[in-house]
């Protein structure tokens, strides 16, 4: 088969490069729509069964109160948000949260703090809500800001499978949206990161008034980092007021989607999550972005600081969809969940 911008695929042989170039992923964005759906969907069908979804849940273990100025972001302690600031959680609180999600059906816990770049000690609290969670039997994610070499290798050690440090936009335009960091810093996490021997889960915000080349240029560079990300989050912007980006004009919902499809194209082994943002887009949006090639959502009532459709309501989609829970494999040789022909996310909870 012949893809525009990646040349022939058949197989499993579908290219992974890291040498994209500008022009090709806008040449990728700028396809007709029903082009660039069944190229997406054929890459997706030869990494991944298509009806599979990895379903993760999202625990703010420190919510608010952060240095940071992210105009996107409700935790930032300069912005009038209403949102009170909690300090870190106890294992105890983390253990009973991180078990009501597998019971849900979720194969992956994922650990959030509002922190620019966490203390040793902080770190160390954390590495222990970490061991906790994989004696559950889930896998375990955490996103607490910037870290050194030995933080992440502390994470290792505990055994952190991902961590999750965001790009958020493309680099030209990151200066307009954060202003406390530098694009760079946000690649040395993710050197240190990979260093360590984590997986590394990255992706961005659309939706914040950046152009389509833009939008493409996030994708470049995620996909020409030296390893492709392991989960690629894609969020569209939900808009808090008292943030400098609300009132944002909306992303129209089909660019939504070209920058799934966009996304699974340039990193065909990746998964590709449906992220912030779900809980305002309509079921017949969500559908499209599975066909593009997402195959992974955060599970719960809540992200972070957020909304997000609630467990039944997704249990209910995947079921008219016929979407099942995709197999995790926690430990070499030890599956959590099975793929069955039972579509309820809750069945294959182990």
């Amino acid at each position: 088969m012949w893809v525009r911008g990646l040349g022939t695929l058949s197989g499993s042989e579908s290219a992974i490069r890291h040498d994209w170039t500008r022009a090709q992923v806008r040449a990728l964005f700028d396809l007709p729509f029903p082009d660039l759906m069944f190229q997406a969907q054929t890459v997706h069908r030869m990494h991944f069964d298509p009806r599979a979804v990895q379903i993760s849940t999202l625990l703010s273990i420190k919510t608010g109160g952060c240095p940071e100025d992210c105009a996107y972001c409700p935790q930032a302690a300069r912005y009038n948000t209403g949102l009170k600031a909690h300090k870190l959680l106890s294992v105890a609180e983390v253990i009973e949260k991180a078990t009501a999600a597998k019971a849900a059906g979720a194969s992956r816990f994922c650990m959030g703090a509002a922190w620019r770049s966490p203390k040793d000690r902080e770190v160390a609290q954390v590495a222990e809500m970490v061991e906790a969670v994989k004696a559950l039997g889930l896998e375990a994610c955490a996103t607490l800001g910037m870290l050194s070499g030995e933080q992440a290798q502390t994470l290792k050690s505990a055994g952190l499978d991902y961590y999750n440090h965001n790009l958020d936009t493309a680099p030209e335009i990151y200066g307009d949206i954060i202003h406390t960091r530098d694009y760079q810093d946000r690649l040395d996490t993710l050197g240190h990161v990979r260093d360590a021997g984590l997986k590394t889960c990255c992706g961005g915000i659309v939706g914040m008034g950046e152009s389509r080349g833009q939008r493409a240029g996030l994708l470049q560079t995620l996909a020409n980092l030296p390893e492709h990300p392991g989960s690629v989050p894609i969020n569209r912007l939900v808009q808090v007021e008292g943030t400098p980006l609300h009132g944002t004009a909306l992303l129209d919902p089909f660019e939504f989607v070209r920058t799934i499809a966009v996304a699974r194209l340039l990193m065909p082994r990746s998964v590709v999550r449906l992220s912030a943002g779900r809980a305002e887009m309509s079921e017949e949006l969500q559908a499209l972005c599975f066909l593009a090639g997402a195959n992974s959502i955060f599970y719960g009532e809540k992200l972070l600081t957020t909304g997000n459709p609630d467990v039944e309501a997704d249990q209910a989609l995947f079921q008219r969809l016929g979407l099942v829970p995709m197999a995790v494999e926690i430990e070499p040789g030890t599956v959590h969940a099975d793929v069955t022909d039972d579509a309820s996310p809750s069945a294959c909870a182990a």
